[in-house]
């Protein structure tokens, strides 16, 4: 009898497990974003290297083989959380620079939304600049991508107001994109207490002074 029981229950332990399996299932998109999700926690608290597939899978909720079937190695998993990030970064430092033909405000627009992406969500900022992975040459060619498009796409802003050539107006694209990095990341460091908006104006003011008064010097 006691055999019995025993494997009445752990029958009823594997239907319990594939019942909940079922109502668990979820369409292929929002397994991705869920398994993303749980790998982004993952990879700020330990780092690429420090991170496991295990912990990765148990923070979703789900199998190993789940995960498996969706990102079949930890770096693929980490490389699809970078581009993914790195795409919407570009969209709303593009989207910004776009927002407005007056480029005092172009200026105080791409400052703004820098500092509303890293608040917004500060661990997809932490993946993508403080990476313990960010040496690897598939991950520094992406963040050079990322670096260049958005410098090269202020640096046409700047050519065309300051009549400057164009390496000349690449550097101080890439000037502008290197004070928003760092003054950001520091601003992250300082747990609010500075407020956002003063913060990214305090760096969008001290650009433009600088950028705006080129057309006057040339």
């Amino acid at each position: 009898m006691a055999e019995s029981a025993r494997i009445k229950q752990e029958a009823q332990v594997r239907q319990d497990r594939t019942g909940s399996s079922r109502s668990a299932r979820l369409p292929r998109d929002e397994r991705r974003a869920q398994l993303l999700n749980a790998a982004l926690e993952v990879f700020v608290a330990n780092g690429f290297h420090g991170a496991a597939m295990d912990e990765i899978a148990e923070t979703a909720h789900v199998s190993k083989p789940v995960l498996y079937q969706h990102f079949p190695s930890k770096r693929e998993l980490y490389m699809a959380l970078l581009d993914s990030h790195l795409a919407m970064l570009t969209d709303q430092m593009l989207t910004a620079l776009n927002s407005t033909s007056d480029n005092k405000e172009r200026v105080q627009a791409v400052m703004r939304a820098y500092y509303r992406f890293i608040a917004g969500d500060d661990q997809a900022h932490r993946l993508v600049f403080e990476s313990d992975l960010i040496n690897d040459p598939d991950v520094s060619s992406r963040l050079e991508t990322f670096n260049r498009t958005f410098a090269d796409a202020v640096a046409k802003v700047i050519a065309e107001d300051t009549k400057l050539p164009l390496l000349e107006a690449q550097l101080l694209g890439r000037g502008l994109a290197g004070m928003a990095q760092v003054s950001a990341r520091y601003w992250l460091e300082t747990d609010g207490d500075l407020d956002l908006d003063v913060a990214s104006d305090l760096i969008y003011r001290l650009a433009w002074r600088g950028i705006s008064r080129f057309p006057k010097e040339s």
